[in-house]
This record gives C-alpha cells, sequence and structure tokens, in this order.
C-alpha cells in the first residue's frame, strides 16, 4: 500500500470512530419523525401495580386504585373518562367493532394530557346495595366515587353460577375531542374490574 492509500483509510476508520463518539450526542439533536401515535390508558391497584386489584366487594367498604393516561399522540390532548357499571348481560365495549358500550355514563372525568407526558387519577369508591334473598339478587342503591355520590338505584345483577358469586363490572371508556367534529369521540380505549358484591 501506498502513502495515498494508507491516508485513506485512516481517514476513513478516524471519520467512523468519530460518528460513534458523537452519535448519543446526535441523536439530541435530531429530530426524527414519529411513526407510531397512540394513547395508553390504565388501571392499577392501591400499590401502584397490576397486581391485587379488590374484587370481594362488602357493602360500603372502601376501596382504591389508580386510572392512568400515557398522551403519545404528538400533541396535547382533551380526554373524558365515561365511568360506568353492568352487570354480565349488559352492554360492554366491543373491541372488535371499536365501539362504546351503549350504557350512560354515571360520571365523567376530565384531563388534558400533554404530548409524551402521563396522566393519574386516584379513584376510592364503594357500593351501597342490598341482598334481595327472594329474588337471589343483588339491588345497588348508590355508588360513592372520590367525593360523589351517584344514585345506581335500578342496577342489579344475579347469582352466576360459573363464578359463584354476584358479578359487577365497574369500567372506564376514553374519549377524545375531536377538533375536526367539536365533539368527543371514542378512543377505543377501554378498562375496568369486575367485582363480586358479597351478601354476608
Amino acid at each position: 500500500m501506498n502513502f495515498h492509500e494508507y491516508r485513506a483509510l485512516f481517514v476513513a476508520i478516524v471519520g467512523i470512530l468519530a460518528l460513534l463518539v458523537a452519535s448519543p450526542a446526535l441523536s439530541r439533536l435530531l429530530v426524527f419523525p414519529k411513526t407510531e401515535f397512540f394513547t395508553e390508558f390504565w388501571i392499577l391497584d392501591s400499590n401502584h401495580k397490576a397486581e391485587n386489584y379488590p374484587f370481594n366487594v362488602t357493602r360500603t367498604a372502601s376501596y382504591s386504585v389508580f386510572l392512568g393516561i400515557g398522551n403519545h399522540l404528538g400533541h396535547t390532548a382533551y380526554y373524558v373518562v365515561e365511568v360506568k357499571l353492568r352487570n354480565q348481560t349488559q352492554s360492554a365495549p366491543n373491541s372488535f367493532n371499536r365501539t362504546s358500550s351503549s350504557l350512560p355514563s354515571l360520571i365523567n372525568i376530565t384531563a388534558f394530557v400533554a404530548d409524551e407526558e402521563t396522566w393519574e387519577y386516584p379513584l376510592t369508591f364503594s357500593f351501597d346495595y342490598v341482598y334481595n334473598e327472594a329474588l337471589s339478587r343483588v339491588e345497588f342503591s348508590s355508588l360513592k366515587l372520590n367525593d360523589a355520590s351517584i344514585d345506581v338505584t335500578g342496577f342489579t345483577t344475579g347469582w352466576d353460577s360459573r363464578s359463584s358469586g354476584f358479578l359487577y363490572n365497574l369500567f372506564f371508556e376514553l374519549w377524545i375531542y375531536d377538533a375536526a367534529t367539536s365533539s368527543f369521540r371514542y378512543h377505543e380505549r377501554s378498562v375496568g374490574l369486575w367485582f363480586n358484591m358479597t351478601t354476608s
């Protein structure tokens, strides 16, 4: 090899090493276009884990969970969380058809979340209900959600022999503000918890 070939090889090696050393700094300066835009929606137990969710619920006892939203849409988003209740036979959100439940919202929770930020909302709730032995069903009177007391008279659930309990589902649907229509649309995200309403 002559001097010019050594020089070209030396320049190439130094250039590659310089790029490797500078790449962490360059990655902070360069802005790559995002290809995935999405929203996270979750529910965690009282210890901020996805483990010990309440299931066997006692009348008027309080339980706590955390509801969370993570915005990865590329812009600040305005969300509404619709809180709903249902038994095993009532309408649930349908992920296949991408539709919300037809049940009415009991209460709405609003949140503005900046891009790449998360929002978390502590929820403390309790149910007031009675066991109607003659009809073998649980009949609800109220749901307390944080400081709001919601009348749920008329909500009932019967005995589920497969699960050996009186099951009820507290669930949350995520809606997002659509500037094009100046209205909220279902954002195809929902989370929820099933409870067994104890009668003793």
